[in-house]
């Protein structure tokens, strides 16, 4: 059994001068973190195309390192093979030395993607000169993910990355929350608004810091700056020449020019990397085998289109609430609402809104990648920053082109009594009963939409108007307005004697001539109880190959080692087209999400889908959700061997961050190239055989003895330390611990005593 030794007991028995350095900086407006940690865990990304003679770099841009082992976060428009970023490499470059230009190092392959929110998680995989790497022997610098739904308007957060193409050092830029940015893809907090703060040393967060880091005041991942370049229009993309790619031993403007993207006023949050980061560290990996059922991208040859623009004051599951031409005074919500066609996870957009005829960065969108797949209805709204009274203009941009006429809105007033339509909720109606959650519903001969009229005066015209698949229905319903009251709920219905078809529905409810309220819902499935039985026979299963596990049973646990995990499901009345999401969780935390538009059959048994691993399916507890607009229709659950994933000790990156200076006892000159071992915790010293496996983190002294333990101290933990060189008495001790009353960052002063011999 070690002996635990206090961290100050160590320090006098190996002949060491500690320095106490405040953690905290004199300096108000640095951050309250180790910033030297942070700023050697973000790398800069080359992304390059093998040529001839040499690499021709293609794209640039920032990213973090998130594992001891390699793991990259970082943005995909920069990494991913596309059109605009066409290489098939990438190379690492890493903060040597603080302060300085990064230094290219590794080769790393993207592993894990999402190409719509523009996120990608990369994996060293290879030395700078192209030699295999064993990843298990890295100990790389790393950051945690801080909770990102818990951060605040107007908190101060810090924003890392390189600011140019390579030749300068990491840059930090604090900044302010501005407030949120909503979308389907994540609610209320898709993107955060920030703002350079005047305590800065710049002004503008740069395009090439895409991909890095944004910190809370514990020093935790809260976002990613993100910004796409546009370069299908030259006039207005950001780009410049790294490279002589034509040869005249010139790098001007004759050369490949390299997007770089404009300025940067958005962060993608944390939570959105955390099913990649979560997957990729597990290597867990989710195919569809079900040939008749596999999630396609079709390709999109025609030009996106947007249309129908209008305004709402909240969201409901997505939908608006109801349609305004205004808002009144003191309001800090508004959401924009559109249809679209023919977009692509390529596809970049981008919202300009103007205040009183001045571009708002406040309320406005930098150019950003389409998360929201090829056709539908969409949102963009702001939350959480109070709207000033005045006139707005809102102008989306597709590509970089206005791909519709601005929409205006004014700000101000007390609220109208106008009349309105609003929460729309559909139901299937058998036996004067209705069934259904008011988003899904399941096939029938008639469907009903209930909504809240308000201040509807009697005579007043309205029209109601069905769609299917986008197509109108006939006939439209209507006429003029007759209730007793001027408030209160009213219901409108479609009908069909053979039955409405599964697919994707919409009503439009209109006062005079203006839009008063729009929703879509979902029709599948057959009607089991109250609600739609879409998804049944769902189940998991432990086979050896795809064909047995269709006939294997369903199972809810299994105690031996498995090779592979599967999962399967009967459908039913379920359209082509229709968009629905299946989600895996192991222990609670997602590990894959992803929505989709459904292109099986409509009806079929043993949708299969395989979950594997690199050795074995992790012990742990997994669990499917299927879903169909925001609602879960059916969740199981599994318990692999212990029901638990095992405790990985590596993966914390908070703690006590240890550096310092090792001296000559002798001459007070620094030592170079002194090694400094920290054994793990459940080694001594004695039991140490120089294996991989038993160090906790390794350093080497540079030129002036100068040294830095790149993985954090965990507290109350008892490592071992082996100080040795070639020329000096090897320096050991058993023990060291430290803890909450440790300063951090622990700098300390090392002498060691040449050997007589």
């Amino acid at each position: 059994m070690l002996k635990r030794v206090a961290i100050l007991g160590f320090l006098p028995w190996l002949l060491l001068v500690l320095i106490w350095i405040n953690a905290q900086d004199s300096d108000p407006s640095a951050p309250p973190f180790d910033l030297e940690r942070i700023q050697r865990a973000t790398v800069f990304i080359m992304q390059a195309r093998t040529t001839l003679d040499k690499p021709l770099i293609t794209c640039v841009s920032s990213g973090t390192l998130v594992s001891r082992d390699g793991l990259i976060l970082t943005n995909a428009h920069a990494t991913v093979t596309n059109p605009d970023c066409p290489g098939d490499r990438l190379i690492i470059a890493l903060t040597v030395r603080p302060g300085e230009p990064p230094v290219p190092t590794y080769q790393a392959e993207v592993i894990q993607a999402n190409e719509g929110l523009d996120i990608a998680l990369l994996r060293i995989n290879r030395e700078f000169d192209g030699r295999l790497l064993n990843v298990d022997e890295l100990a790389l610098p790393f950051v945690e993910l801080a909770n990102s739904d818990q951060v605040q308007l107007d908190e101060t957060v810090w924003v890392l990355g390189y600011p140019g193409i390579g030749d300068d050092p990491v840059l930090i830029a604090r900044s302010v929350i501005l407030g949120f940015t909503a979308e389907p893809s994540g609610g209320a907090k898709s993107w955060f608004k920030i703002n350079v703060d005047e305590a800065s040393d710049i002004s503008v967060i740069s395009g090439t810091m895409s991909g890095g880091g944004a910190y809370d005041r514990s020093g935790r991942l809260i976002g990613i700056p993100t910004t796409a370049p546009i370069t299908r229009q030259v006039a207005v993309s950001v780009c410049q020449p790294l490279q002589d790619t034509n040869g005249d031993s010139l790098v001007n403007q004759n050369d490949v020019c390299i997007p770089l993207g404009g300025s940067i006023n958005v962060l993608r949050p944390s939570n959105f990397a955390r099913p990649l980061i979560r997957s990729a560290s597990l290597g867990l990996n989710i195919e569809t085998i079900s040939l008749d059922a596999r999630p396609s991208t079709p390709f999109v040859s025609i030009t996106p289109r947007i249309s129908n623009l209008f305004f709402a004051p909240s969201v409901i599951n997505n939908a608006p609430s109801t349609v305004i031409n205004s808002l009144p005074t003191g309001n800090s919500e508004l959401y924009l609402f559109f249809d679209y066609e023919n977009m692509t996870s390529n596809t970049i957009y981008e919202l300009l809104v103007t205040y009183q005829g001045v571009p708002s960065p406040i309320f406005s969108l930098s150019p950003v990648r389409w998360s929201g797949g090829q056709s539908g209805l969409w949102y963009i709204g702001t939350n959480g920053q109070p709207l000033p009274n005045g006139d707005y203009e809102f102008t989306l941009f597709v590509d970089g082109i206005a791909a519709a006429s601005p929409k205006l809105l004014r700000v101000g007033g007390p609220p109208t009594n106008d009349p309105s339509f609003s929460s729309l909720a559909f139901a299937l109606i058998e036996g004067n009963q209705a069934f259904g959650d008011g988003y899904v519903i399941a096939t029938g001969t008639t469907a009903t939409a209930r909504f809240i009229y308000n201040n509807l005066e009697n005579g007043t015209p309205w029209t109601a108007i069905w769609y299917y698949n986008g197509v109108e229905l006939s006939p439209r319903g209507g006429g003029e307005w007759f209730e007793s009251n001027l408030s209160g709920s009213q219901t409108v219905s479609i009908f069909s004697q053979n039955g409405l078809p599964p697919g994707r529905y919409r009503l439009a409810l209109y006062i005079a001539d203006r839009l008063a309220a729009l929703s879509d819902f979902t029709i599948a499935g057959t009607r089991r109880d109250a609600y739609p039985l879409i998804f049944s026979n769902t189940g998991f299963a432990i086979a050896d190959s795809d064909t047995e596990a269709l006939t294997a049973n369903r199972i809810d646990n299994y105690s031996n080692p498995a090779d592979a995990l599967y999962f399967l499901f009967d459908w039913s009345r379920l359209a082509q087209g229709t968009r629905w999401r299946v989600r895996w969780l192991v222990d609670g935390t997602v590990f894959y999400d992803q929505e989709i538009a459904w292109n099986g059959t409509e009806d079929g048994q043993n949708f299969l889908m395989r979950l594997t691993a690199p050795e074995r399916v992790p012990d742990g507890t997994y669990q499917v959700e299927l879903l169909i607009d925001n609602v879960l229709l059916q969740s199981e659950l599994f318990e692999m061997g212990i029901g638990q994933l095992p405790i990985d000790p590596f993966a914390r990156a908070e703690g006590i961050q240890l550096r310092g200076q090792i001296l000559d006892s002798a001459t007070g000159i620094g030592i170079p190239n002194v090694t400094f071992m920290l054994i793990s915790e459940d080694y001594s010293v004695g039991d140490f055989e120089a294996r991989q496996d038993q160090l906790y983190a390794i350093a080497t002294t540079d030129r002036n003895g100068r040294f830095q333990i790149e993985r954090p101290l965990q507290l109350n933990a008892p490592y071992s330390v082996l100080i040795a060189v070639d020329g000096y008495l090897p320096l050991p001790a058993d023990g060291v611990e430290v803890d909450e009353n440790t300063p951090n960052p622990l700098e300390m002063t090392l002498y060691l005593t040449r050997d007589g011999s």
